[in-house]
């Protein structure tokens, strides 16, 4: 038994020694690699971006509505009951042709009524008319009447004068004298009552004429009561005043209307939508740099991966203040043929302000790279290959100036490290969006949908300077800045060269010794920084946008 024991024991001893021999092997194997590996991780490791050759854009984005070029509401001025509606949303319709009929029935009485007021109105005319004729006889028999008094009140003078004579011969008596006076006497007095009587004629004639002019006035009035009259009655049957298509209906059959302080909005009707505008707001900051006639492109959600041309029509002066932004409204004039773009859609519009065409593109993530290494190392790789002090000093302005808000345009980006070059362009103002592909285009990130934000502002047009003010379209002023080479020993090397129009992605390149297919630097990684720039913000680099490593 006690031999089995050892036996046993011997056995087990001998297992465990091979049971080892088998597991050194590959742990060792791994510690090597382990080590290995962890001295490729000490090294520096960079992120690169090609350098391309091709037309440069820099534009200006906004969002907009779609909205036709004259929209027309079309509102009742009358009260009362709609009994009959002839058209329906998006129905075509001619001017004059009749759109809706409010019940006309209150309006015909009134009509009836005040043409009735007309024709007495006319009558009584008619009958003054009459008495003036009959007033106009009187006062010539008075006038008649007036010669023939008179003319007794001659002969009864002349008898007089007779019997006068008589009596003072003796030939005729006093009282024959007393009785020619008597009669002289009643012949004047009956010549002044027929003058009295026909002046009361004239006067009569003239109120007779007054009451004929006043009742051709309430004739005038009667008849502008039976106009006005019809006219209400004609405003019960609702006409379209232009042609075009209703766009909006607000009122049913049996519905009753009342206009007695406003005119309801009953149909809304747009004139020619193969035709149409986009309304949009564009920030002061760009609108300088907008032109009458210039060629604008937009998208719509509803075709995200079409894109529609449109060209700038009008930039109005008329200023609004939304949150403390200045803006300005710019329509895009465009044609809609087959109308697939409807009033009331969201657009997404770019207005190109400056290009460049067929010019080498740097990455602006090589602009933003500020490798890691001393001042005195960078310094010596300046004063080796030849860059200039002005050069220096306005690339770590550019670097100092990436997130600052004069540099993004009003945004608020995050300011770059120093040691990784690394920023954030997430800044920018309220108004601007930035459109994924599902949305079918790029929107603009802050400051009324052009300005970039933060490090994408300033490094888009070659750093702080050129980023804060944006490139006019006519600009002919080189700003200059730094990139890193990487050459084929891994090496880094600082040229220098002068930048131009940007489109936040490439930026041109005036002057410089860069050819298309160079590799630049975007970003590194080492054991002390890591830059994540390249990885989640530039859009160059290796396949599907993956910043190629090394």
């Amino acid at each position: 038994m006690k031999r089995l024991v050892e036996k046993v024991k011997e056995m087990w001893r001998r297992s465990m020694l091979q049971r080892a021999m088998l597991v050194a092997p590959p742990i060792a194997l791994l510690l090597w690699l382990g080590y290995v590996s962890v001295g490729e991780r000490g090294g520096v490791q960079y992120f690169t971006a090609k350098v391309e050759k091709g037309d440069i854009s820099q534009v200006v984005q906004a969002t907009g509505t779609i909205n036709p070029i004259n929209s027309v509401p079309v509102g009742s001025v009358v009260s009362g009951n709609v009994v009959a509606i002839n058209v329906d949303f998006n129905s075509k319709v001619k001017k004059g042709d009749i759109l809706a009929q409010i019940d006309p029935t209150p309006f015909q009485n009134q009509l009836a009524q005040a043409q009735a007021d007309y024709q007495n109105a006319l009558a009584n005319v008619t009958n003054l008319e009459a008495q003036i004729e009959t007033g106009r006889a009187n006062v010539a028999t008075m006038k008649a009447n007036i010669a023939k008094a008179h003319a007794a009140t001659v002969n009864m003078g002349t008898q007089l004068q007779r019997t006068k004579a008589l009596a003072e011969q003796g030939v005729l008596s006093a009282q024959q004298k007393d009785d020619a006076q008597a009669n002289y006497d009643s012949a004047v007095a009956s010549e002044h009552a027929t003058e009295a009587q026909e002046r009361q004629a004239e006067a009569q004639l003239a109120a007779t004429t007054a009451q004929r002019d006043q009742a051709k006035a309430q004739v005038l009035m009667k008849k502008a009561s039976a106009n006005s009259a019809r006219l209400q009655l004609d405003y019960c049957t609702i006409r379209a005043p232009i042609d075009g298509t209703v766009v909006n209906r607000t009122v049913n059959v049996g519905q009753p209307v009342a206009a007695s302080l406003q005119a309801p909005n009953l149909f809304n009707i747009g004139q020619d939508l193969t035709h149409m505008l986009v309304y949009t707001n564009t920030d002061e900051a760009d609108v300088g740099r907008i032109r009458v006639g210039a060629q604008a492109t937009f998208r719509v959600d509803t075709f995200p991966r079409e894109t529609f041309y449109g060209q700038v029509a009008q930039i109005r002066m008329n200023a609004a203040t939304i949150q403390n932004v200045v803006t300005y409204n710019t329509t895009i004039a465009f044609d809609n043929p087959d109308v697939r773009l409807f009033p009331g859609m969201t657009a997404y519009v770019s207005i190109p302000v400056a290009w460049a065409n067929n010019v080498v593109k740097i990455p602006n993530g090589a602009l933003r790279f500020k490798p890691d290494l001393t001042d005195s190392e960078r310094n010596t790789l300046y004063a080796k290959y030849g860059i200039t002090d002005n050069a220096r000093g306005t690339t770590a302005g550019r670097i100092a100036a990436v997130g600052s808000p004069a540099a993004a345009g009003g945004g608020q980006g995050a300011a770059a490290s120093p040691s990784t070059g690394a920023a954030d362009t997430t800044g920018g103002g309220a108004s601007g969006r930035q459109g994924g592909p599902g949305r079918g285009g790029q929107r603009g990130q802050g400051g009324g949908g052009n300005r970039q934000g933060g490090a994408n502002g300033a490094a888009g047009a070659g750093g702080g300077q050129n980023g804060g003010r944006g490139a006019g379209a006519n600009s002919q002023r080189e700003d200059t800045g730094v990139v890193w080479k990487l050459l084929p020993d891994k090496t880094l090397e600082p040229v220098q060269v002068g930048l131009g129009v940007t489109d936040f992605t490439f930026t041109a390149m005036l002057s410089g010794k860069l050819n298309p297919g160079d590799e630049l630097v975007i970003g590194q990684s080492s054991t002390k920084a890591t830059t994540a720039q390249s990885q989640t913000r530039s859009p160059v680099g290796g396949p599907a946008g993956v910043p190629r490593r090394f």
